[in-house]
């Protein structure tokens, strides 16, 4: 549930005007219309600034201020927004002719209604920053207990792993590089969102993700997402350049099977999964060096898939012995068509300056 879907924000909104109803029940004669309106209104509202839907440049400000600077600013802004969030409602609802009240009383907060708002927003704004730093499905699967006893399912799994970015940080320094896979992280979040998939981890440069394996095959969503990832990339080419000197290129590695699922930790929980198919994906993602090839899929996978994404072919690799496995894995490469890749990197390359060398995809370094 991606903070830009329509779904976050119906449930936003009905999660405010819920609290809307129970500020009547604490407060007033009990709850009402009016006041869920209110709740929803305000609700929603505070949460799209805290979520950098409107104002974001500022809130980006503010972050860069010490700590206790930071939660001064950042509380006094969330008051001024709350109070313009019911001024702003109070005032539509005056004009709408929904209110019986009169404009001054329409749009001037109650006393009590003030720190009610305030509890309620950080108890949101909370909820939300853990569901961000454990990823959506997590968060709601730790909500429900779904996995406090172990529970054996089937998966489909992806590694991802940004190439040269160890020469990257030999070159321009650790704090680059970081900000070199923050900014990657942050562009492939878009797309793994819109397949329906969920990031489980990050690994130094890597990226581990997972569906349900009905889900994942479903519309061969697991293979659309890494070429989607990569399409990302390419098409953003020109900033990537500006800023980094260089276009960011992933090997990825498919493979899927039965897991143990578990909820795991005392002092800080996340769900865990564990299996002989974690470690063979892995493997499989260090192949991609050896043999050459971008993304790699297992057969478990590739048999399972309705159909291959318009415009994505397989290249059959036959068994191959994964490095410190006895068994052996059939592979499949996958890559763009060549019109698919020619109508990519036509994109990429739009408004691009080419002449420099720095537009091939890699991690080369900024010339000189």
């Amino acid at each position: 549930m991606a903070n830009g879907s329509v779904t976050f924000w119906i449930i936003i909104g009905a999660v405010c005007a819920g609290f809307g109803a129970l500020h009547g029940f604490l407060f007033q004669d009990g709850p009402s219309v009016i006041g869920m309106i209110y709740g929803g209104c305000i609700g929603v509202l505070a949460i799209a600034y805290e979520r950098g839907v409107c104002f974001a440049g500022y809130r980006e400000r503010l972050r860069r201020l010490p700590t206790l600077a930071y939660f001064a600013a950042a509380e006094t802004s969330l008051l001024v927004v709350i109070l313009a969030a019911k001024l702003v409602t109070g005032a539509v609802m005056w004009t709408l002719g929904v209110s019986e009240k009169t404009l001054t009383e329409a749009v001037t907060p109650k006393w009590s209604s003030i720190p009610y708002a305030m509890v309620v927003s950080a108890l949101i704004i909370a909820a939300l920053r853990v569901r961000d730093l454990i990823g959506g499905e997590t968060f709601i699967n730790l909500v429900l207990g779904r996995y406090h006893r172990p529970v054996s399912e089937e998966r489909v799994f992806l590694f991802l792993d940004l190439v040269g970015s160890t020469a990257y940080a030999e070159r321009h320094g650790d704090l680059a590089a970081q900000d070199l896979l923050k900014a990657v992280f942050a562009a492939i979040a878009e797309p793994v969102r819109r397949h329906r998939g969920q990031v489980d981890d990050y690994v130094g440069d890597q990226v581990i993700i997972s569906w349900p394996l009905a889900r994942g095959v479903e519309q061969a969503r697991c293979v659309a997402c890494v070429f989607a990832i990569r399409q990302t990339l390419i098409r953003d080419r020109r900033a990537w350049i500006a800023r980094f000197g260089l276009v960011p290129e992933v090997r990825a590695a498919l493979h899927g099977g039965s897991v143990v699922t578990a909820e795991v930790g005392v002092d800080r929980h996340k769900i865990a999964y564990f299996g002989d198919v974690i470690n063979a994906t892995a493997r499989l993602e260090g192949l991609c060096r050896e043999a050459g090839r971008s993304v790699l899929i297992s057969d478990a996978v590739l048999s399972r898939l309705p159909a291959l994404p318009e415009g994505i072919e397989a290249e059959a690799l036959g068994p191959q012995r994964l490095r410190g496995r006895s068994g052996i894995m059939t592979v499949h490469a996958l890559a763009e068509s060549r019109r698919l890749q020619a109508v990519g990197e036509a994109g990429g390359r739009a408004g691009a300056d080419l002449d420099d060398g720095l537009a091939m995809p890699g991690l080369a370094a900024r010339a000189g």
